[in-house]
């Protein structure tokens, strides 16, 4: 069997959250589960200033673009290319150019699972970033983002704190 790679798709400016959901109502009704496995519209946390309040709201990463996660065939690239607000895929005249490991590791979406040798309730330290030298109690685990959340103690309070697999070791 192929093996699944991240395709980049454009589409009309303001379609992309429609072209997502026209995108997976085709995969339901077509059976391609196994084909095209996700369809994704890159968001982003952002703080505006608007009358003197922040606040934080999610704005698409690349407005006009969406993500998918698909296995290139004649049939998947026929579905993807004939819905309604897709202009076409990104690549060189009508081939679609997968997205390498490096283009995908700043979008967060594929990373290297790691394996951890630790649960939640375990001591953990962290070895490496922002919160180096700390030691906590891991409350959840995220393998999806291969994230742990620990309590550290911050101005006198316990603060729950989420740290990547890559960063921590069991005690």
């Amino acid at each position: 069997m192929a093996e699944a790679n991240w395709y980049v798709v454009h589409t009309y400016s303001g379609y992309e959250n429609k072209v997502k959901a026209n995108i997976e109502k085709t995969i339901e009704n077509r059976h391609l589960e196994e084909e095209i496995l996700e369809v994704r519209v890159p968001m982003q946390d952002v703080v505006e200033l608007k009358n003197g309040t922040r606040k934080t709201v999610q704005k698409k990463m690349f407005p006009g673009y969406v993500l998918i996660n698909m296995i290139m065939n004649d049939e998947t690239w026929y579905v993807v290319r004939n819905t309604r607000g897709v202009t076409g895929f990104v690549g060189p005249g009508s081939k679609p150019v997968p997205l390498t490991e490096a283009e995908m590791k700043p979008l967060g979406i594929k990373v290297d699972n790691i394996s951890v040798d630790f649960a939640e309730g375990d001591t953990i330290a962290v070895v490496a970033g922002v919160w180096k030298d700390t030691v906590g109690v891991v409350q959840r685990m995220d393998f999806g983002k291969q994230t742990a959340t620990i309590n550290v103690e911050l101005f006198g309070r316990e603060t729950p704190v989420e740290i990547s697999f890559a960063e921590v070791r069991k005690m």
